[in-house]
């Protein structure tokens, strides 16, 4: 190809990354989102009414912990298994079936809130919210990324991020809301049911197209392809690995109904704006990195962004204001919002179609790790040092999982501008 033409190209590419819509304009896509936002809401909903009436109930920060390794060790269970099944299964069909779990759980939770069912049943009923997200994730992820062209996959991230941002924007306050206005979760656990269920209707109305699927016989190496990939490309694992421990040691959303109760005072609707607080700094960051030119230095991006989450991290774990924990949760949720598209367009931009299911369940692996392990990690410390010296040692371990992050993998912050790669 002759010079003018590589221009030309380049030219047009760069046309359609700066587009900020681009991955919008395809229906499918569309669907895909919209669906998702509704589920994610219902999610945080039902995320919110799990915390504060097992806190009520139980007045223990060990219960808040469990919630999350309840949902978590499932998904790690069926990690391997779920990866393989989105590569040689109908993945639109996988996604229906685990939403329709999901809706199901939801129900049960609230019949389980309405009749003050054991506790015990209500852990039972997140580990089969577990299973479903354990081969949700997987097959939608993979999904998603047939329903648009390879050179809008750095607008996707940041519209991924946005959708998941704006949904626990609105989850966590109506969760909060609902709470205050029914007196009880039962009814924050039903309107999550429906909202799994409106996203099953759009799902249904997308067009999946046919891929090549993995056709290789079922065996142990097949089942570890995934993973060995991961392995194999540093600059993946060193990326994902530091968003799963910094968000591991730094994260403080499984203790805000201790925060909100004991040290700042505050009933459910502060809890509810709490929980809202990163989702809403996620998602003014998500927008403006789509609106701005795409990042040219990567990789310093990634690390800087991650050593200010720890230190906003710290600072909230010392606020006794409320005004002040709020701006510190919605800047903890600016700064994972940079690491999170510098990570998704990074794994999808690399990874063949015929991986992506495995790569996308070894990718939830370190998400859930890092979200529902660190949920469980924070319950322990604070059960066992206080809540304040949990949050507060969590940040200060993130910044030095950043140090050794760059000193394991020098690479990283070498890295460049992700379009490079596209």
């Amino acid at each position: 190809m002759s010079s003018s033409k590589q221009n030309s190209t380049r030219k047009n590419n760069e046309a359609t990354q700066h587009d900020p819509l681009a991955a919008l304009r395809f229906r499918d896509y569309r669907l895909f989102i919209i669906g998702r936002v509704l589920l994610f809401i219902g999610s945080q909903m039902q995320t919110v009414a799990i915390g504060w009436e097992l806190y009520e109930r139980t007045g223990s920060a060990m219960a808040l912990g469990g919630v999350g390794l309840a949902q978590v060790l499932p998904m790690i269970a069926l990690t391997l298994i779920a990866g393989d099944v989105a590569d040689r299964r109908d993945r639109k069909l996988i996604m229906l079936l685990s939403v329709i779990l999901l809706s199901l759980c939801s129900t049960t939770l609230a019949v389980l809130s309405y009749t003050q069912g054991s506790v015990f049943l209500i852990y039972a009923c997140l580990a089969f919210t577990g299973v479903a997200r354990a081969f949700l994730k997987p097959a939608s992820d993979a999904l998603m990324w047939q329903l648009i062209p390879v050179n809008v996959f750095t607008n996707a991230a940041t519209w991924n991020s946005s959708s998941f941002q704006l949904a626990a924007v609105i989850g966590p306050a109506l969760g909060g809301f609902g709470i205050a206005l029914l007196g009880s979760a039962t009814g924050v656990y039903m309107l999550a049911a429906i909202a799994a269920l409106l996203c099953f209707s759009l799902t249904v109305a997308i067009k999946e197209e046919k891929i090549t699927r993995s056709s290789e016989p079922l065996s142990l190496k097949v089942l570890w392809a995934g993973a060995r990939f991961v392995w194999q490309n540093q600059l993946i694992l060193a990326a994902i690995s530091l968003d799963m421990f910094a968000v591991l040691l730094g994260g403080a959303i499984a203790l805000l109904p201790i925060f909100a109760k004991d040290i700042l005072h505050v009933g459910p609707v502060e809890l509810g704006y709490l929980q809202a607080a990163p989702s809403i700094g996620s998602l003014i960051m998500a927008v403006t990195l789509a609106y701005l030119p795409p990042l040219r230095k990567a990789g310093p991006a990634l690390l800087w962004s991650v050593v200010g989450f720890g230190v906003v991290t710290i600072i909230f774990g010392l606020s006794r204001w409320f005004w002040l924990s709020l701006l510190m949760l919605a800047l903890s949720g600016a700064l994972d919002t940079i690491s999170v598209v510098i990570r998704h367009t990074l794994v999808q931009i690399r990874t063949p179609d015929d991986l992506r299911g495995r790569v996308a369940a070894i990718n939830s692996v370190f998400i859930s790790a890092s979200n529902e392990l660190g949920g469980f990690e924070s319950g322990l410390t604070a059960a066992l040092f206080g809540p304040v010296i949990s949050v507060v040692g969590g940040g200060i371990g993130t910044i030095l999982v950043v140090i050794a992050t760059a000193i394991i993998w020098p690479g990283i912050a070498k890295l460049g501008s992700l379009q490079e790669y596209e």
